[in-house]
């Protein structure tokens, strides 16, 4: 009824339209300038964290081994929204003080790199141990043979769940409003306070959202069908 009722007054359409067509740019700067940075560089040191906790919990080193399952099960048993809120509003009262940017780039990292360690955790376990035992019957290390043979190999297994991680983490990033950093989402709260039209705004960043992700499902799925024909060779 709400939106029948916009679409038969000419006037209160012809004002959506024109917020609809200012507000596009600051929504479309937010997610260049704070949503899509925030997302490689958290990705990108999410997953420096998730091989390095892979490995530790893999390694018959039980310190690791335990340091690491504690950290997955910590991250891994509390709310995203908590750990940002515990990073930006809480490490001030001992004394440690983040910008918004840092304090998300933080938490997002380490909530990905928790998840993203189980994938490659369990692509590494899928390897066949055959693999493991030619490469050390050929002189190689455990390091020679986990960087030559099993991680490409487990790379390959990886990247389907890891990719669907990566367009998780695009529309996790509207969290970091929360903490007040100026991205889309952000972006789309001030215009909306402005010009008290929560529900257009709202949407259109939702669309935007899902252009977003929806090219890189695309993305993913020819990079899957590449990698498929390579392995076929």
């Amino acid at each position: 009824m709400y939106l029948t009722n916009i679409f038969m007054d000419p006037v209160r359409l012809e004002r959506w339209i024109e917020i609809f067509q200012s507000s596009l740019l600051p929504l479309v700067k937010g997610a260049l300038y704070y949503s899509v940075p925030l997302t490689l560089i958290s990705f990108t040191i999410g997953l420096v964290i998730a091989v390095l906790t892979a490995l530790a919990r893999i390694s018959k080193i039980k310190p690791l081994s335990i340091i690491a399952r504690v950290y997955v099960s910590i991250i891994r048993g509390t709310p995203l929204l908590v750990q940002l809120f515990i990073i930006f509003y809480g490490l001030p009262s001992i004394g440690i003080t983040l910008d918004p940017f840092m304090s998300a780039v933080i938490a997002f990292s380490l909530n990905t790199g928790a998840y993203a360690s189980e994938v490659i955790r369990a692509a590494i376990l899928s390897i066949p141990k055959g693999q493991w035992e030619a490469s050390y019957s050929m002189g190689m290390t455990y390091a020679q043979a986990l960087r030559r043979v099993i991680l490409p190999q487990a790379s390959r297994v990886s990247v389907p769940p890891l990719s669907n991680s990566f367009i998780s983490l695009v529309k996790d990033t509207s969290l970091a409003s929360i903490v007040l950093v100026a991205e889309m989402f952000r972006k789309a709260q001030e215009i909306a306070a402005a010009t008290y039209e929560p529900l257009l705004l709202y949407i259109q960043a939702a669309l935007i959202y899902w252009v977003v992700c929806f090219t890189l499902s695309i993305i993913q799925e020819l990079l899957e069908s590449r990698l498929d024909r390579y392995v076929a060779k």
